[in-house]
């Protein structure tokens, strides 16, 4: 993990141990809380026209930012609690997608992987 990603981790720790909450945090729960919190971001963006910065307006701007906040902290603590250093984790899946997704095949283009492979054998 970064130092960020760490001060955060320590932070959160702080936190949950101050409230005896430890013992709610199984990886489940936290996994269970993050796709929560997921869904509370996408709801304000829900029947926004583009999802634009500018269509939200500076009060829902902050409470993006605050449900961001919320995504992020769920998955810090999964990592801790799991014992993955997330700022590793993040450099290997960027190596797995460059590979999945090379610049010179991909650029412009929104599709899966598996369609450029099937698009690629039909050429």
């Amino acid at each position: 993990m970064s130092n960020d990603l760490h001060a955060i981790r320590d932070s959160v720790r702080i936190f949950v141990d101050e409230r005896d909450w430890d013992q709610f945090h199984t990886p489940k729960n936290l996994a269970c809380a993050l796709s929560v919190e997921a869904a509370e971001l996408l709801e304000h963006f829900q029947w926004l026209q583009a999802g634009q910065r500018e269509e939200l307006g500076e009060a829902k701007l902050e409470q993006v930012r605050h449900e961001m906040a919320d995504v992020m902290v769920y998955l810090v603590r999964i990592a801790d609690k799991l014992g993955v250093d997330l700022g590793a984790a993040v450099i290997e899946k960027m190596a797995l997608n460059r590979a999945k997704y090379p610049a010179d095949l991909v650029r412009g283009d929104a599709r899966k992987y598996d369609e450029y492979k099937q698009a690629g054998n039909n050429e």
